[in-house]
């Protein structure tokens, strides 16, 4: 299996985010694929499982927001 280097998620248009989980604070790492444009889906927390809703905005910069499902 081939390891992936940053010039290949750039080249794929994968941006690495790191934040932390709304539910339980722990640190989560998210790989946004910004060629998909602005986006929100729900990924849930590897460590409490609670669901996440991603909140991806492209203008002018990327920006992610992070909210509880249900909130």
């Amino acid at each position: 299996m081939d390891e992936t280097t940053a010039a290949d998620d750039l080249m794929n248009g994968l941006e690495d985010h790191d934040d932390l989980c709304p539910w339980c604070h722990a640190p989560i790492a998210l790989a946004i694929d910004l060629s998909a444009g602005a986006q929100t889906y729900v990924e849930d927390c590897h460590v409490c499982c609670a669901p996440i809703v991603v909140q991806v905005t492209l203008d002018p910069e990327y920006g992610v927001t992070l909210i509880r499902e249900g909130d």
